[in-house]
């Protein structure tokens, strides 16, 4: 599928590829750039979510802990992303 960018360097997912994909108005893109092949590649970027059932309330400290815990997660994902993109990984 061909598409055009716009004067602000945008393209549109075309309708059939953002079904396919359940590609949602203010849902995340992953894009990566290949420069041995010469290509874009976009993929829906899924955030995984923690839930916690305990079955018991969570103390304030608890709360903490468990939010820079998350929060490291997420950094380490970032940090290795960034070092694939750097490999010239997809």
């Amino acid at each position: 599928m061909r598409v055009k960018v716009t004067r602000n360097f945008q393209i549109t997912i075309p309708a059939e590829i953002r079904s396919k994909l359940d590609i949602r108005e203010g849902d995340y893109v992953d894009i990566t750039l290949n420069e041995k092949e010469g290509v874009i590649i976009i993929r829906p970027y899924r955030r995984r979510w923690t839930t916690l059932k305990l079955g018991r309330n969570l103390t304030p400290d608890e709360i903490e802990e468990l939010i820079r815990e998350t929060g490291n997660e997420v950094i380490n994902e970032m940090i290795g992303d960034v070092n694939n993109e750097a490999a010239g990984g997809c």
